[in-house]
């Protein structure tokens, strides 16, 4: 690898449009050249119905970002998002010729390719195919068991995949800037690179991704993912039902959500009303804090049980080293305190490690995609440079739209 290397994340989503531009320096450290961020237009639920609208903001943060970190932009890793990627478990079997006892590259080849050949519908395209452990002779291998002795292997994969022209949409609104596209990322497995380590993974983890409009889940036990998927309902929903059963326009209703509301079931909270003001000052409406944070933690509790009843029978308990939150809905007071109601697990938010150069507020859980995709750049640079030619343990975007 180059003694520096420079890597662009661009996320689209409902809510805002980011693009970062990160240095890899030599020792593993990144160091954050500039940020362009716009609020979005075109976007719903993570997918593009507005396209000009959508690519005039991404052309915005291109400009940002540009300008912010004195870097020509030539090409990005995009993060996508939507309730049409499905995140499914398969295993693929390969038993040795006879008269081979010895374990030889082609034979693990061979049951991985048959693992990554879940039949999809014929609209989907697939996004990730990542190895989730090898078994020999049912004995589990935690790495690839080429040399060993054995008659039967088996590959057990992560297979993500997602509707071709919904995914095409977006990479199409990059490349008319004009730029290439490295690689397509789910985003919660760029969320992923930053939130967890190692050893999180190894005693089990959550993330879950909420944003504007959609909730992206990945779940990871014993070191490897186990399961992934994105669920249609985010922090607009929030902000909707407000705006239902207060009567208070949507963009009131987002500003007292964002300022005044609570998702805990702490009763302190919500005592007494809150005072809306129109442009000039002037008493708009009165809205009750016990209604406010009730719409709220509705919302989100319905929100994170759709979550936890998409994950496997059994797993939450499982998972050792808690759930980590992200996203700019996951900001929401009381958040984490529901969350702990739901999962019965500890709560973190993510803290970027080891990253430099950048500004305070770019910490804020709503970044950690698009930081997430620098991280994702990175260890494939790493992977690239262990094994020329390896497609990576992460799993690399496989969707036939060219380079």
């Amino acid at each position: 690898m180059p003694r520096t290397k420079i890597h662009v994340g661009l996320e689209i989503g409902t809510s805002k449009t980011c693009m970062v531009v990160g240095e890899v320096k030599s020792d593993g450290a990144v160091k954050i050249l500039g940020v362009g961020m716009t609020k979005s237009a075109g976007v719903r639920k993570g997918e593009i119905y507005d396209f000009p609208q959508a690519r005039a903001c991404v052309k915005d943060a291109l400009v940002k970002a540009e300008d912010a970190s004195d870097v020509e932009i030539g090409s990005v890793f995009l993060s996508v998002t939507g309730s049409h990627i499905v995140g499914e478990n398969n295993l693929g079997t390969f038993r040795l010729p006879e008269g081979e006892q010895q374990v030889a590259p082609e034979h693990v080849e061979e049951a991985k390719d048959i693992a990554r050949e879940v039949h999809i519908p014929s609209d989907h395209v697939y996004l990730h195919s990542i190895v989730r452990q090898f078994r020999l002779d049912g004995l589990e291998q935690a790495t690839s068991p080429v040399g060993l002795f054995g008659r039967t292997v088996e590959a057990d994969f992560h297979v993500i995949h997602g509707i071709g022209t919904r995914i095409q949409n977006s990479i199409k609104c990059v490349r008319e800037m004009p730029l290439d596209v490295d690689d397509v990322v789910f985003a919660p497995i760029a969320v992923a690179q930053v939130a967890l380590s190692r050893e999180d993974r190894e005693r089990g983890a959550l993330v879950i991704d909420i944003g504007g409009g959609t909730t992206d889940y990945a779940l990871y036990l014993g070191g490897s993912i186990a399961a992934s998927g994105s669920i249609p309902v985010g922090g607009d929903h929030i902000t909707n039902d407000i705006h239902l059963v207060t009567g208070l326009p949507f963009t009131k209703a987002e500003s007292l959500k964002i300022k005044e509301g609570d998702a805990s079931a702490d009763p302190a909270r919500s005592v007494g009303s809150v005072k809306v003001t129109d442009d000039k000052g002037f008493a708009e409406a009165e809205v009750r804090r016990q209604v406010l944070n009730e719409v709220i933690r509705q919302r989100l509790e319905e929100t994170l049980r759709l979550v936890k009843r998409r994950l496997p029978e059994g797993s939450v308990e499982r998972i050792g080293t808690g759930i980590f939150l992200s996203g700019g809905t996951s900001l929401m007071r009381g958040f984490g305190e529901l969350a702990f109601d739901v999962f019965g697990r500890d709560i973190y938010r993510p803290e970027p490690p080891e990253v430099s150069g950048i500004q305070s507020s770019f910490k804020d859980p709503q970044y950690t995609t698009a930081l997430g995709l620098i991280r994702y750049a990175q260890v494939l640079d790493a992977e690239r440079v262990a094994a020329p030619g390896f497609l990576g343990r992460i799993g690399r975007a496989l969707w036939p739209f060219g380079r």
